[in-house]
């Protein structure tokens, strides 16, 4: 399977505060944060679509996101995913004394996600934190 090295980076959309004002819990909102923003070039290296499911992985751990052509390309190699539960799962959770952590610039991997589907809030939550 195809895979490349990226550089992550997360940040703000106007997209995301926007499915904000549904709630968390809503499908607008969903559909704005688990996603990744992809160079259209990488995403044809890697044999992905609009909407197709990819594996983002870093040291600190690895989510199942929607793949989107980014608007801002070109920019090979570099992977944008909206603030939110899907990118904290990728982030290191250590903030170095600064209270935040680092997110921008860290080294990925994104792959195909082949039968894969980016997982709701709810479900993400349940099996990275358990509960019901």
């Amino acid at each position: 399977m195809v895979s490349l090295r990226v550089s992550l980076l997360t940040g703000r959309t106007v997209e995301q505060g926007r499915g904000k004002e549904y709630g968390k819990l809503s499908e607008e909102y969903w559909r704005e944060v688990a996603i990744c923003e992809l160079d259209p070039g990488d995403m044809k290296l890697l044999g992905v679509r609009e909407g197709d499911g990819v594996r983002i992985t870093t040291d600190f751990g690895s989510v199942v996101v929607r793949a989107r052509e980014s608007g801002r390309a070109p920019h090979p190699r570099v992977i944008f995913i909206p603030y939110g539960p899907w990118a904290n799962l990728l982030v290191d959770p250590r903030t170095h004394g600064c209270g935040m952590p680092t997110l921008k610039g860290l080294p990925a991997e994104v792959e195909p996600a082949l039968g894969a589907e980016a997982p709701t809030l709810p479900r993400l939550l349940r099996e990275h934190y358990g509960g019901k």
